[in-house]
């Protein structure tokens, strides 16, 4: 799981509520992130794989929409690989392990396993919400038209760039002025905290504005592709609507354990005595959360595929075969019919002005083809309400 307890944990002195939550059952809870981790990991991979008997996902072209929900993928894959390590070794070298708790141990590589494990974990994740802030912000310049593969840059300089400034800001404010002197005090804890949390809350709060915004330009867009609003058309906006949701449910559903059980820990550490009895309830909180943690972080890889693609199937086709790319064909035939020009000059006239409406057309089903990525039936529909399928 990611959180920063597990850097805070690479302190000697660490605080009573790290060492509480750390010290519940370490063995049960590194088995919980193994096995969950591994789970999240084999399924998002059999998501990602080809599947026989399968056409390729039709898309007008590629955009940097399905790049990001490959690349958001990829993030989960290398986190949960971080998080089945992490958790081997701890479960593998018990004696190894103990070392971390030696405020002036001689030995090195403990701390040095403990802080790369968890800012590996760390890093990767908050990667991860960048590029699901980067979907959202993609998503809606798209439908605006905006967006293009030109942009995947911006977006690799934004996502990269903010995830290591902030994960080495934060680590590096947590360990000053060395590893064993930190959480001495909040001032070296909070800004770690801060760190961590500023891209989860930002896709918890900037998302669903965005995606909102996202539908109601939708909307409008398909309303003015033909300027009707059919039923498939308005089935087609619903199903964006409802991909926009899944995606905001599952990670609401894998990260909100996260903060509950991080206000929890932090109001521990604000009582002189986190021993109390009349803390029992907030202490097991804490603990059933934090094994709640274990079990939806590393899975949130699986569920997103789920949002994305739904369930692809079992079938693998690990052969490698050339894809048929639908717009060339559709190119070549719009070409073909355009071979021999028109006698008349104002056939011809009237054969520009329904070209240009054909390319505005295009663009529109695109757009929307890119947001409804990996739904074959509303890529099916897209196809046959397109002015071009109906021969304009």
């Amino acid at each position: 799981m990611a959180s920063p307890r597990l850097e805070t944990y690479c302190c000697p002195n660490r605080d009573a509520a790290t060492q509480l939550v750390m010290n519940f059952q370490p063995e049960v809870f590194c088995g919980v992130c193994i096995g969950s981790a591994s789970i999240s990991l084999l399924l998002t991979i059999l998501q990602l794989l080809p599947k026989k008997g399968q056409s390729p996902r039709k898309m007008p072209k590629a955009s940097s929409s399905s790049t990001i929900l490959l690349l958001i993928s990829i993030c989960d894959i290398l986190g949960s690989l971080g998080m089945i390590f992490r958790s081997s070794v701890w479960l593998g070298f018990p004696a190894f392990i103990a070392n971390i708790s030696v405020a002036n141990g001689t030995d090195v590589w403990p701390s040095t396993f403990c802080v790369g494990s968890a800012m590996w974990i760390q890093l990767l994740y908050s990667a991860g919400f960048w590029w699901l802030f980067c979907y959202a912000v993609d998503s809606y310049l798209v439908v605006r038209r905006s967006a293009g593969l030109s942009t995947i840059v911006l977006y690799h300089m934004m996502t990269w760039g903010l995830a290591v400034m902030l994960c080495v800001e934060g680590i590096a404010l947590l360990y000053y002025p060395s590893l064993s002197s930190c959480e001495n005090g909040l001032e070296h804890a909070i800004p770690h905290y801060i760190t961590t949390y500023v891209p989860l809350l930002l896709v918890l709060v900037a998302n669903p504005i965005l995606f909102r915004r996202t539908v109601s330009a939708v909307a409008s867009l398909l309303k003015g592709r033909q300027g009707i609003y059919t039923e498939n058309e308005r089935r087609l906006g619903t199903e964006i609507q409802m991909r926009f949701f899944k995606i905001m449910l599952v990670f609401v559903i894998c990260w909100s354990s996260n903060i509950i059980n991080e206000t929890l820990l932090f109001y521990l550490e604000m009582q002189p005595d986190i021993n109390e009895m009349p803390l029992k309830n907030i202490r097991s909180a804490a603990l059933i959360t934090w094994i709640i943690m274990g079990v939806l972080n590393p899975m949130q890889g699986f569920l997103f595929t789920l949002a994305f693609y739904g369930w692809t199937g079992c079938r693998v086709d690990l052969k490698w075969r050339k894809r048929e790319i639908p717009w060339e064909s559709l190119s070549s035939s719009t070409v073909g019919e355009n071979a021999y020009p028109s006698p008349v000059n104002y056939q011809s006239n009237i054969h520009d002005t329904k070209k240009i409406s054909t390319t505005d057309s295009q663009q529109t089903d695109e757009a929307i083809s890119m947001l409804s990525e990996g739904n074959t039936s509303s890529d099916e529909r897209l196809t046959r309400s397109s002015p071009i399928y109906q021969g304009w």
